[in-house]
């Protein structure tokens, strides 16, 4: 806390010295070659002709909300980041880091308004697919594929058709080496119930699974998150590194809380924000001078890093105990440092790499090849997503352990159920509770949908592969498994009890289990694509199904339902009505039951009860309603793509929308805050 700092008076206040100090330091540092800790000597200079400039000027990001108005992120920042360079943008927790971040690789919310100019080679540019990746804080896996297989996955979904097998495989296998994985290939990657690999092994995956491309600009969101300092440094050393195997002199550019001092020498620039402001960018070696000749020297023994967090952090300041003598407030050190910094030579010379960048004639960036073709993504996705249902106990063998017990338990229950006139009511009562309760049980599935839905988000704003094909390979993948639960499962409810005898009815009442358990899942997917929370979702999908399940016409018959809102619309579309006219036509059609009152014929027809006591629609048969509810099922995912779909559509609209009420005296960038790499590839997906 810089409360707690006793502070250089002399020097505290911006002086002359301080200018001279900088300068004198800054010229030395551009104008001698430093021994990189990335391996090689790097002399800085400007122009280099090769790799991505990039540069943001007077950048201003403001957010909305309801509780707190509007909101300042990012206050007029200024920078630029160089091929072959690591920029690290630090501060203290919600000075804005994850915000420019997201801002320079174009992922802003859709709440965001954004102003300034952001540059790629001294042009208004999107970024092209290949040319960009950007590694998330969270290590969203799939936790049940080993290394060798996460890696090699995403090098068939991101490199071209035109490149063979073999070559996808050892280009993943050189990425794993390069990562310094090799000896975890063939480790599953592991997560909640399941050892895998460690943390720091987890975030060198998801760097593995981005630099496939061989980008020459990666964004990366806290890289050592929950890392310890050995780890952090592997990483980020790693990071550093990528050069020396691939030869690609690569922009990169990390947000990072804390480093240690270890790491901090791998920075070659850093930008140091507090409360949306820019308190120092420049060489990260001068930083320590910057700050000792503002007042605020590094004690020996303390780590730089530390030292300019603690001294630019007011967020604990009212919990320090105050009346130390000669403690400054935080907010008048921010300020301090703020205004010296932009007096001092450093920033003068910010401003001339911008100016000398925006000038040069870099030349627009050039897509690189495109990603596989929509049907090698089709089958790998399916083939991954298959593999991952086979290996997650959760995805479907508990379900169908718990499908097979309730199946005992109605098969003991309805044992043997005869003919006799009750027989009519015990046969219905298992009809439903087949047609609502069986297929309810598939909502159990819902965590493993969210995990999905976090996989594909993650891979889908880097580009990797199309909507469609997330759809189509994930709907494919889960069949072989739905029809095992619906078989099994289906035999012993069906053959136990003694339901209507031929291998023709038991298809059919397979069939219908079947398409509700799959209409089922593809509800919950497209829950899972509006509300990513397991607890929520789960209570959104069972209100859903329990409205639909009230209305089908069992629990109150058909002709009673109240026509308002219960009739017209949910009985026409709920798809327990046609679950239920399936299997009791199935069930009844071409049976006979004793009458229980006197008088009249003696037996009843499967087609009276059907007509009289169920009140089924009789003008069409049974296969209509497996019909209509296969429809469904195509209907429930077509809706499932077009919220996601809508979803990515919608939020760079918005995002202009909103950038253009905020342009007033500044020049809005045409760089939307969706995807990086959305002007490129979103277009193209969607011929798909």
């Amino acid at each position: 806390m810089a409360s707690l700092l006793q502070p250089n008076t002399r020097n505290h206040e911006p002086n002359q010295n301080s200018t001279t100090l900088s300068s004198t330091a800054l010229e030395v540092e551009i104008i001698n070659p430093i021994q990189s800790n990335r391996g090689r000597n790097v002399v800085r200079t400007m122009p280099e002709e090769d790799g991505v400039f990039l540069t943001w000027e007077d950048l201003w990001v403001t957010v909305t909300n309801r509780k707190v108005g509007t909101k300042s992120i990012l206050e007029g920042v200024t920078g630029y980041a160089r091929p072959g360079e690591l920029l690290a943008i630090m501060g203290p927790s919600g000075c804005g880091k994850s915000t420019l971040l997201d801002a320079l690789a174009g992922r802003l919310g859709s709440n965001t308004r954004q102003s300034g100019e952001i540059l790629i080679n001294g042009h208004k540019q999107k970024l092209a697919f290949g040319t960009s990746a950007y590694v998330t804080q969270d290590d969203t896996l799939m936790t049940t594929l080993t290394v060798r297989e996460a890696v090699y996955y995403s090098a068939q979904l991101q490199l071209p058709d035109s490149m063979s097998k073999s070559e996808k495989k050892e280009r993943a296998e050189i990425t794993i080496k390069e990562m310094g994985l090799q000896d975890a290939m063939n480790t599953r990657i592991g997560g909640w119930g399941a050892k895998g690999i460690s943390g720091g092994q987890k975030r060198r995956v998801s760097i593995c699974i981005e630099i496939l491309t061989r980008p020459n600009l990666l964004f990366l969101d806290e890289p050592t998150s929950g890392l310890d300092s050995a780890a952090s440094y592997y990483v980020m050393s790693r990071i550093a590194r990528l050069d020396q195997w691939d030869g690609i002199r690569r922009t990169i550019i990390a947000s990072i809380h804390q480093p240690s001092s270890e790491v901090f020498q791998l920075f070659h620039s850093l930008c140091l924000l507090s409360s949306g402001r820019t308190v120092y960018f420049g060489p990260a070696s001068l930083a320590t001078e910057f700050f000792a000749s503002n007042g605020f020297p590094c004690p020996t023994l303390q780590s730089p890093p530390d030292h300019f967090l603690k001294t630019i952090n007011k967020d604990f300041e009212k919990d320090v105990e105050q009346g130390l003598d000669g403690g400054i407030p935080t907010e008048e050190v921010i300020n301090s440092l703020t205004k010296s910094y932009k007096s001092s030579e450093i920033y003068q010379h910010v401003g001339r790499q911008v100016a000398e960048i925006c000038k040069q004639d870099g030349g627009a960036l050039e897509k690189k090849r495109s990603q596989a073709g929509f049907v090698t993504q089709c089958l790998v996705l399916t083939r991954r997503s298959f593999v991952n249902m086979y290996r997650d106990l959760g995805y479907y063998w508990l379900r169908l352990a718990i499908y097979v017990a309730l199946a005992i338990g109605l098969a003991t229950v309805f044992y043997d159920v005869g003919f006799s006139y009750g027989s009519i009511q015990a046969r219905g009562s298992l009809m439903m509770f087949v047609a609502s309760f069986l297929t309810f049980m598939t909502i159990g599935g819902f965590p493993s949908f969210v995990e999905d839905m976090k996989v594909f988000e993650r891979e889908r704003l880097n580009g990797h592969y199309g909507t469609s094909a997330f759809v189509i390979g994930n709907s494919v993948s889960s069949i072989p498994y739905l029809l095992v639960i619906s078989l099994i499962p289906g035999a012993i409810t069906y053959y136990l009890p003694g339901l209507h005898k031929g291998a023709e009815h038991f298809l059919y009442f397979a069939s219908v289990l079947f398409a509700c358990m799959i209409l089922v899942e593809s509800l919950m997917m497209t829950v899972a694509s509006i509300v990513p929370n397991f607890l929520m979702g789960i209570i959104t999908g069972a209100g859903i199904q329990g409205l639909m399940m009230l209305g089908g016409g069992f629990f109150r018959y058909p002709n009673d339902l109240p026509k308002p809102f219960w009739r017209y619309p949910l009985y026409q579309i709920a798809f327990h009505k046609y679950a239920y006219q399936g299997l009791f036509k199935n069930e009844f059609e071409g049976l006979t039951f004793p009458r229980d009152d006197a008088g009249g014929p003696f037996t009843l027809s499967g087609e009276e009860i059907l007509r009289g006591k169920w009140q089924m629609e009789m003008s069409y048969s049974k296969w209509v309603d497996l019909a209509i509810l296969l429809g469904m099922v195509v209907l429930y995912r077509l809706l499932f793509l077009g919220i996601i779909k809508t979803n990515e559509n919608i939020k760079p609209i918005v995002t202009n929308f909103m950038s253009a009420r905020h342009k007033q005296a500044t020049q809005v960038m045409m760089n939307p805050s969706t995807t990086p790499l959305h002007g490129e590839i979103i277009g193209d997906i969607r011929k798909q």
